[in-house]
């Protein structure tokens, strides 16, 4: 070395060593594990104590058993996880997983159970963008900067691999062993808990994530053996010779709840113009699901709620399958996230952004864009159609891009992607904004089927699910079925009927009136749109067909009913 670089070196500032530390796969799993419990899981918590289910002494021995059980079946399923070269990659994954549900779960209410997963897979980027605001980056730091921060001065012990085997084995039997003395230390309340509370395990991160993600990749049990044609017997009823092509627009609503819903006795008046068109309002209709990805394909099957089996309706073919299969043509237009499979192999449209439209902009529009060129869509089809318009309608948080500035009457307004910066009246404001933003969509539809005065045409409108605004703390919508509130799953459902087409299907309006009163779902609509055009096939049934029991003929009786196969 020479004298210049000795000296050098002996004037240099002395360099502080960067701490690290080495610890076993296993170790860092159970340390893992129990940032996972204290920090990421305070949504859980907090429902668990909700439930008041472990009260008391003994309630606090039965918390304390459940974080024993808790942390076994994390540090159970780290272990698992973590091998090798990808054990540091894959726990940063975790780290920042955990941080993003634990601020989704907090700020909304979110469970992630596999058909919230879903959702999040298939979420577009306009829809995306709007839950990534500026109150996420706090948490993301804390939850995630935080603990990632420390992963990356730890460094993995090297061991042979019988011997890393071996240890991994006993680790997992004690980690197995951990959560088995918590569930027997109080096994009565906790068991009592989790049969009475099933969701709960849906808000526990990281498992809730990662064992959601692993069931929809894993994909339901035969949801990819062959398309199942349905409905290929369906033909059109005959009708007289004269007979006027049918016409129906179907309206398929975004995240609109019932209670908001001026047509069925909201306190403000947000359908203002549908009043004045005086439509048949259901007001007592069940959504199929909480989530669009549940609620679209089974609202377009014949199978209902009750049979609603994912699976079998990813390889199926629909209510527009079964028209088609009859002659009615059919076409959707969507300005959301597309059909969901419903459409698969028809006509379809996605409305792309037009600056002409008012409400166009930052990539994205009001729904009014779905009567951009509609007219002429009703002009190509000379016979039988059916019409879907598939509304981004009310979805949130961002409700106050759903209506143009001339909509907007009820103020103040929350103007934010993030909720949690607004009060909650000014949240409920920009939300019955958007509900105003529908009602001028469908009476502007309706002018539209009007000048159509060659066709027997019909408006249907009906929301895929409703939405929580704020009570009990839940916001937005997706929560399990069990537990979820009547906002998430009571919606509107409207009928504006032509005068023409109530004449050809002699339908009683005062009939229709008090059938609109009593209880209704989902299930109604695949049945009740085949009876709008008289679609004769077997899976059609009559007792869920909302017009057939007010529907008669010219002479005044009823249609022969078509006995279900």
């Amino acid at each position: 070395m020479s004298a210049l670089a000795e000296a050098s070196a002996a004037l240099a500032w002395p360099r502080r060593r960067a701490w690290s530390v080495t610890l076993g796969p296993e170790c860092l799993a159970l340390l893992a594990s129990a940032w996972f419990l204290l920090a990421c899981n305070v949504p859980f918590w907090r429902a668990v104590l909700a439930t008041e289910a472990l009260t008391g002494v003994g309630g606090a021995w039965a918390l304390a058993c459940l974080a024993l059980l808790v942390l076994g079946l994390q540090a159970v399923l780290l272990g698992l996880l973590l091998h090798g070269r990808m054990a540091r990659p894959v726990l940063g994954v975790l780290l920042l997983v955990a941080a993003l549900a634990s601020h989704f779960s907090r700020s909304y209410g979110i469970y992630f159970d596999a058909d919230m997963v879903r959702s999040v897979l298939h979420t577009d980027i306009r829809e995306a963008r709007e839950l990534l605001g500026w109150s996420l980056v706090p948490s993301l730091l804390v939850f995630a900067g935080l603990p990632l921060a420390v992963l990356s001065r730890i460094r993995l012990r090297p061991r042979p691999l019988v011997r890393g085997l071996a240890t991994r084995l006993l680790a997992l039997a004690a980690f197995a062993l951990l959560a088995t003395m918590g569930a027997l230390g109080a096994f009565q309340p906790l068991s009592s808990l989790m049969r009475n509370h099933r969701e709960l395990r849906h808000l526990i991160v990281p498992g809730n994530v990662v064992m959601a993600t692993a069931a929809v990749l894993r994909g339901e049990p035969g949801a990819h053996g062959p398309r199942r044609t349905i409905g290929t017997d369906a033909v059109i009823a005959p009708r007289a010779s004269a007979r006027r092509p049918r016409l129906l627009v179907l309206v398929v609503g975004e995240t609109a709840r019932a209670a908001n819903w001026g047509l069925g006795g909201y306190a403000r008046q947000t359908t203002p113009r549908l009043a004045m068109l005086q439509p048949i309002d259901f007001g007592q209709v069940s959504s199929c699901g909480t989530s669009t990805e549940v609620s679209l394909p089974c609202m377009f099957s014949p199978d209902g709620r009750a049979g609603y089996d994912k699976a079998r309706l990813a390889r199926s073919e629909s209510l527009l399958h079964v028209l088609e299969h009859a002659g009615v043509h059919t076409l959707w237009r969507d300005n959301q996230s597309g059909c969901k499979g419903v459409c698969r192999g028809l006509a379809y449209e996605h409305m792309a952004p037009d600056p002409a439209v008012e409400g166009c902009d930052q990539g994205e529009c009001v729904d009014a864009l779905l009567l951009a060129g509609l007219d002429a869509a009703i002009q190509r089809a000379p016979g039988d159609q059916l019409i879907v318009l598939h509304q981004v309608g009310n979805h949130g948080p961002s409700y106050y891009r759903r209506a143009p500035a001339r909509l907007r009457r009820f103020l103040p307004t929350c103007d934010s992607d993030e909720l949690g910066r607004c009060t909650r009246a000014q949240i409920v404001n920009s939300y019955d904004n958007a509900i105003l933003a529908t009602d001028d969509l469908l009476a502007r539809t309706v002018t539209v089927l009007a000048a159509h005065a060659d066709r027997d045409s019909a408006l249907l409108y009906v929301s895929d699910h409703g939405e929580s605004l704020g009570e009990g703390g839940l916001y937005l919508h997706g929560l399990p079925y069990a537990i979820a509130p009547d906002s998430q799953t009571h919606v509107p459902m409207v009928a504006w009927l032509s005068p023409a087409l109530v004449r050809a299907q002699g339908l009683d309006m005062a009939c229709l009136r008090g059938r609109a009163e009593r209880p209704a779902s989902h299930d109604n609509l695949f049945h009740s749109v085949l009876g709008l055009f008289e679609v004769r096939t077997a899976l059609y049934t009559r007792g869920l067909d909302l017009f057939a029991g007010c529907r008669g003929d010219a002479r005044g009786h009823q249609p022969a009913a078509v006995t279900p196969g």
